[in-house]
């Protein structure tokens, strides 16, 4: 595996280093030493997967609180997304910058996302799928969101979203207040 820094401390995009032959490819896409050794999380109790049917979808901008924060590492399966990120730990010197990539099956690109950052995506393509592993349990009570059209944060979304929950609409705008204090 490649471990590309971003313009976020302690965000990095996984490229996959394959092994090529006839039949295709093969490559590892967790190894618990190399994770160790970036200092990312090792531990993943708990895996979901969204799928979502229209190009234009919306999902997000979601983290939890402390003390059941959690680190993601994010990687579409099928189609492709517009996944953004947002630093909202309190004290850091990239508090409120974003970083934004595109993750498809076509590039096999995963995104290490740190505790206090809000995710979130817009599918670029229909039936796109996308894989979370978490290093915490969802917590409903410490489940938190922030407006994907923030004016605050300025995020330039490829498209408008067609599609988009009645939560993620009625999420809130930024208050100093959502900003992450890591846990004691």
């Amino acid at each position: 595996m490649i471990f590309r820094t971003t313009p976020l401390a302690d965000v990095c995009v996984v490229e996959l280093a394959p092994h090529v032959d006839e039949r295709g490819l093969f490559a590892r896409s967790f190894c618990e030493a190399e994770f160790a050794a970036q200092g990312l999380a090792t531990r993943w109790p708990q895996a979901s997967l969204s799928w979502s049917r229209e190009a234009h979808t919306l999902r997000g901008l979601h983290w939890q609180a402390a003390p059941c924060a959690e680190a993601k590492l994010v990687r579409c399966t099928a189609g492709a997304v517009f996944d953004v990120i947002v630093d909202l730990r309190r004290g850091s010197p990239t508090c409120l910058d974003w970083f934004a990539i595109e993750l498809s099956a076509r590039n096999r690109l995963a995104l290490y996302v740190p505790e206090g950052f809000a995710h979130g995506f817009l599918t670029l393509a229909g039936e796109s799928e996308v894989s979370y592993w978490m290093s915490a349990p969802h917590a409903p009570a410490a489940a938190r969101g922030l407006r994907f059209d923030d004016p605050r944060l300025r995020i330039p979304w490829p498209a408008p979203p067609r599609v988009i929950s009645e939560r993620d609409r009625g999420l809130p705008d930024f208050d100093e207040r959502l900003l992450y204090e890591a846990a004691a």
